[in-house]
């Protein structure tokens, strides 16, 4: 059983569709975790942006466990000089962890944001891990400014670690925010086998409904002379949307989460214990990407590990 939540961020959960324990279990055809993983991986190239900070060999070995999943190779992005002492740091690092030791490794000029905004693009790279926290908060999780601008600006995927582990912690709670679009389904049939991968224990396909949303949806269906949508039509369209990604062997529990903020999903990733929040976010035609108002707050509070799917 959930937690209650506070008054701060109230809201309903209006309906829970446990897909392995009610009808549609039986749409769902189970596979092994081979078979998800046999398509050709997405990721032909994955960077880790790489500092000598307390936590550089962390951030490292996560980027060893996604690399591994997708089959990809490794890059580094290091802002500094390349000098000997930097290079046999790496080198010590990458046999330590037991990476390639021919990972390219691209040494970078300027502030560190610009210069990995722009190694990510000279390069071509199709994902980068970073640390989420520049220092721990009392409170919140709060993200870091390297990592709030890779969030923003970088035209690849975006995986950020809160508190990343020489040895990765399985990702066994994993919370998918859907938005409907083509690229959202593609986004959720990527995930899938990557949670497969991780042995998750459960997916929490999640939309998020706010009192602003609801307005507007309410305003343009009376302006097509409609009935006032209904609760129920939403919870289908979740439901709908989950079948649509096809087969699957992880546990799949669908919700629509209703409050007056898009918080009230941050405060649900809490309450579940979520290790990996999976936002689908298209890419936009500015350098800056304008997130949607019911998940803009993923820029500034981080609840838990997150991946951006563009």
């Amino acid at each position: 059983m959930l937690p209650a939540f506070g008054l701060r961020h109230s809201f309903v959960i209006r309906h829970s569709l446990f897909v392995i324990c009610s009808s549609i279990c039986l749409k769902f055809v189970r596979h092994q975790i081979a078979h998800l993983m046999r398509d050709p991986s997405p990721y032909k190239t994955i960077a880790v942006a790489s500092t000598f900070s307390p936590r550089f060999k962390q951030v490292l070995a996560e980027a060893k466990r996604i690399r591994e999943r997708f089959s990809a190779d490794l890059h580094l992005i290091y802002v500094g000089e390349g000098d000997e002492e930097t290079a046999k740091k790496f080198r010590d690092a990458l046999a330590q962890l037991q990476l390639p030791p021919d990972s390219a490794i691209h040494y970078e000029k300027g502030s560190p944001a610009e210069a990995i905004l722009g190694a990510l693009a000279r390069e071509k790279i199709d994902m980068i891990v970073a640390g989420a926290l520049e220092k721990e908060a009392v409170l919140h999780p709060f993200l870091g400014n390297v990592a709030r601008r890779l969030v923003r600006e970088a035209r690849c995927e975006v995986m950020l670690f809160t508190r990343p582990a020489i040895k990765p912690r399985p990702l066994r709670r994993i919370v998918f925010v859907v938005d409907y679009s083509d690229h959202g389904l593609q986004a959720l049939k990527r995930t899938l086998p990557f949670a497969a991968a991780e042995s998750c224990e459960r997916l929490y396909v999640i939309r998020i409904i706010t009192t602003f949303d609801q307005a507007r949806e309410s305003i343009r269906v009376s302006a097509k002379g409609h009935e006032k949508p209904r609760a129920e039509d939403e919870e289908a369209a979740v439901e709908e949307f989950v079948l649509s990604a096809g087969a699957t062997d992880v546990p799949i529990e669908a919700r629509c989460i209703r409050g007056n903020t898009g918080l009230a999903a941050s405060d649900f990733v809490q309450s579940v214990k979520a290790d990996l929040l999976v936002v689908p976010l298209q890419k936009s035609a500015g350098a800056i990407q304008q997130l949607p108002s019911n998940i803009a707050w993923v820029t500034d509070v981080i609840p838990c590990n997150l991946w951006v799917i563009r």
